[in-house]
């Protein structure tokens, strides 16, 4: 009896022994096949995703990079994502991200674009055509992931709607790119939603700014520009423009009274946030406002001679167009039909800018991340963008033997131009903004990024080193005569390459840009889940 329980012990122990040594077998392919899983789970370095320099943060506190093969996520401090917004006649509000690397490539024919474009947005915003859009500045929370900036679109059907924008790039992993039959892919933001509409004015809106986040400036045709309260969309004040004078109408004209050419057309503010400057239709003159009691504080009319030497004729209406200060609040430019004015603080012309060939202005902008330099850009009707040192004027020569009350302003340099058929852009540029995605406090960048929205719906994105446009001063001799409208003699020099493209299918009337802050939630998370499980692992 003893011997047979012996033998069934002796049995048992081998079976146990063979079912363990079983377990030993079948755990080293699983852990492979797991290992496998997870290596193939991560992006490897290819076209599509680019190469990580992501450190994770082991259990020890030290830190190991993470290899091309086993990276997480992109390196986020080598791209750049840009959230940009355009409107158009289509009444289509159009968002759409670019990433864009450190250094990207020049787009030729034998060349692709590096830049990945994603849809974050497409709606019917407006019952008609957009004119105008305007983003504030970033929320004050401390999370970068937390914070917001308002879009407010105006269009022609009287109306200003509000969106709330997240300023992180849109979450990535989280569910699979939708595809498009536009080849783009789309990448929607749970954060990103609709705030409602302001109904305040009472004709098209002509513009719209954010000085701060807590107030909205807004102007419409009803000559009458508002200030609105973001908190809880209140107006509270009111600016009221006079209505200009009808002048060569018919004496049998019947129309309506009130009905002549009236509206705001564009207003700017300086950084003080104490001053504003309105230009407006059927007048001939620029108004000066006090925004701190909301009055008038002057008005400052155009004199023939200065209308003529920025390409008002006697057919031309002589009304302002745009108007912008420049960053430091030093001056202001107003912008007219086919040329612009420099203005200095005592209101008085200092330089004037007249293109050649003559063309359409659409934009004026001042170029931000350049110092102390005061570089205008304009974008025109035939697709360029001109760059005018308003410091650096060429003093038109005078002739002792006339005597003339004529007093001729002295032209802005043209330092460059951007566009143009030179790189085979022949449409107009109706918007655009200037960016520097690169820049910190401790490493500047000389790289600017410029958006371009043109009416054939295309946005462009242009990388243009600032050096090229630190020009030394020219000599008498190489300027142009000053019969010639103020334009160099020297063919203006070409800047910037074209770094990728992406067609909207729409007419666009109108762009903002921002660069997007901080990385995805998604890879945030996925990158702590990661160090937490190298923890575990480890332990």
């Amino acid at each position: 009896m003893g011997k047979r329980k012996r033998e069934v012990v002796d049995a048992a122990a081998a079976k146990g022994t063979t079912k363990s040594r079983k377990q030993e077998i079948v755990s080293t392919p699983l852990q492979t096949k797991y290992s496998s899983i997870q290596q193939q789970k991560t992006p490897p370095s290819s076209n599509k995703t680019k190469s990580t320099g992501l450190r994770t943060t082991l259990h020890d506190g030290s830190k190991r990079p993470a290899s091309s093969s086993a990276s997480a996520t992109d390196n986020w401090t080598d791209t750049a994502t840009i959230q940009i917004v355009t409107g158009s006649y289509e009444r289509v509000l159009h968002g759409l991200t670019a990433k864009i690397p450190r250094n990207p490539t020049h787009v030729s024919p034998g060349n692709t674009s590096k830049i990945e474009f994603a849809d974050t947005f497409l709606f019917n915003a407006h019952s008609s055509a957009i004119r105008c859009l305007a983003i504030s500045p970033p929320s004050a929370s401390t999370d970068e992931h937390s914070q917001k900036v308002i879009l407010a679109s105006g269009g022609t059907d009287e109306r200003i709607n509000l969106y709330n924008l997240s300023t992180a790039p849109p979450p990535i992993g989280s569910k699979p790119p939708i595809p498009t039959l536009a080849g783009m892919t789309v990448l929607e933001n749970p954060k990103n939603r609709e705030l409602g509409s302001l109904l305040h004015h009472s004709s098209s809106i002509t513009a719209l700014y954010f000085p701060t986040r807590s107030k909205l400036l807004s102007s419409a045709e009803d000559n009458t520009i508002a200030i609105s309260r973001t908190r809880d969309w209140t107006v509270l004040s009111t600016i009221k423009a006079p209505i200009p004078k009808p002048v060569g109408r018919p004496s049998g004209d019947t129309a309506a009274p009130g009905e002549v050419p009236a509206g705001v057309n564009d207003f700017a503010v300086h950084p003080s946030m104490k001053l504003m400057v309105s230009v407006g239709k059927g007048e001939r003159c620029m108004r000066l406002w006090n925004l701190v009691t909301g009055r008038k504080a002057g008005v400052l009319n155009f004199n023939k001679d200065m209308l003529q030497q920025v390409g008002e004729g006697k057919w031309g209406t002589g009304e302002g167009r745009k108007v912008e200060w420049d960053i430091e609040g030093e001056e202001f430019a107003v912008g007219f039909e086919k040329g612009a004015v420099i203005f200095g603080m005592d209101s008085k012309p200092k330089a004037r800018i007249l293109p050649a060939p003559l063309t359409k202005l659409h934009q004026i902008r001042y170029v931000p991340g350049l110092g102390s330099l005061h570089i205008l850009a304009l974008s025109t009707e035939d697709g360029r963008i001109l760059f005018y040192n308003t410091q650096i004027v060429t003093t038109p020569a005078t002739n002792p033997t006339e005597t003339t009350k004529t007093v001729d302003i002295p032209a802005c340099t043209l330092l460059a131009q951007l566009g143009g058929r030179a790189a085979g852009i022949a449409g107009r540029i109706k918007d655009f903004e200037t960016l520097v995605p690169f820049s910190t406090e401790s490493s500047p960048s000389s790289s600017l990024i410029i958006v371009t929205g043109s009416s054939d719906g295309a946005v462009r994105l242009w990388e243009l080193n600032s050096e090229e446009l630190h020009e030394e001063e020219r000599t008498e001799s190489e300027d142009a005569d000053p019969k010639s409208n103020g334009s160099a003699a020297k063919a203006a020099k070409q800047v910037g390459q074209l770094v990728g493209t992406c067609e909207t299918g729409n007419r666009i009337t109108c762009l903002k840009a921002f660069v997007m802050i901080g990385m995805p939630e998604d890879v945030r998370d996925e990158a702590e889940l990661e160090a937490e499980g190298l923890e575990n692992d480890t332990s």
